[in-house]
């Protein structure tokens, strides 16, 4: 039985199983079966077996004997293509215009930054500083890891933002160091404002905002027109010992073992940048301290 018939007599439900079995295997058995139900929702209760015959068939005969179906218009890939184009576009725009530009020290290591105003920050050993270039007209804005120096040219608010508090100037001269339980801001010229726990506080010239293990610490004015540490040298004024370590570490990368030694006991003192010997024995001496140096490692005992 050829195509035609099974395909008529399908219509009449007049198949018998062996028949049946043979439309099924008809190439385009499911788009007949597709095109029938969509035609039970239309068709009247009665209708002419033979015209509808015609009709299914004028309607599947085309994809049946290869002939290609009419493709929907061109434009569409074109668009999603442009449409892809633009959205890399974006994220390329969005991703230069975001990203801040880094720059860290390490262990020794001191730099010069210039920023996009002609500011200009001292950063010193194991800190980092983080700026966006692109929105530095609307908020000169700088997130600093470590200890940094600012000289910053006069303008709209300058922020340094830090994880223990924020420093808010118009145009002066200042010191910023936070590290582990150590945050402190001095004022060099100008005013700062050091944000700390909600609460601001107006620094002077010559005024220090001192926080250690979370309380405040007060202390004496500051005479020097910059920091110490600009001349390779790092000064102490009643500072636990602990920190005096921490800061030794950082600028000759070496690690302390401390031995029958209280690292809260205060120190007062300095140490050089350029040498190791005349440095060990300016933070030892004054204290009775002995040292001796294994594989990187100086400890430090009390006999």
């Amino acid at each position: 039985m050829n195509r035609e018939e099974l395909i008529s007599k399908w219509l009449n439900n007049d198949l018998n199983d062996q028949e049946l079995e043979a439309f099924k295997m008809l190439e385009d058995y499911d788009d007949l079966v597709k095109l029938s139900d969509g035609v039970q929702a239309f068709k009247a209760d009665d209708y002419n077996t033979s015209s509808e015959l015609e009709r299914v068939l004028k309607t599947i005969t085309p994809i049946a004997i290869g002939v290609p179906k009419k493709r929907p218009s061109n434009w569409i890939k074109p668009l999603m293509r442009v449409a892809a184009i633009l959205a890399i576009c974006f994220s390329i725009y969005f991703y230069t215009t975001t990203i801040d530009t880094k720059i860290t020290t390490e262990f020794a290591q001191k730099t010069i930054v210039e920023l996009p105003d002609n500011s200009s920050v001292n950063l010193n050993a194991k800190s980092l500083l983080a700026f966006n270039k692109n929105s530095w007209k609307n908020e000169r804005e700088v997130t600093l890891e470590g200890e940094a120096f600012f000289k910053v040219a006069k303008g709209s608010s300058f922020q340094v933002i830090t994880k223990s508090g924020t420093v808010k100037v118009y145009g002066t001269q200042f010191n910023v160091k936070q590290r582990d339980h150590y945050f402190e801001v001095i004022c060099y010229e100008g005013l700062v404002g050091v944000t700390f726990n909600s609460q601001e506080t107006k620094l002077k010239p010559g005024d220090s905002f001192l926080i250690i293990d979370g309380k405040q610490i007060a202390k004496e004015k500051e005479n020097s027109a910059t920091p110490s540490w600009l001349n390779n040298e790092s000064t102490f004024k009643s500072l636990p010992y602990k920190e005096v370590i921490a800061e030794f570490e950082r600028q000759y990368h070496v690690t302390f073992k401390l031995q029958n030694i209280d690292a809260n006991q205060l120190f007062t003192g300095s140490f050089a940048h350029n040498n190791l010997e005349v440095a060990l024995k300016a933070i030892t001496l004054p204290l009775h301290v002995t040292y001796s140096k294994t594989n990187g490692t100086i400890t430090l005992k009390r006999e």
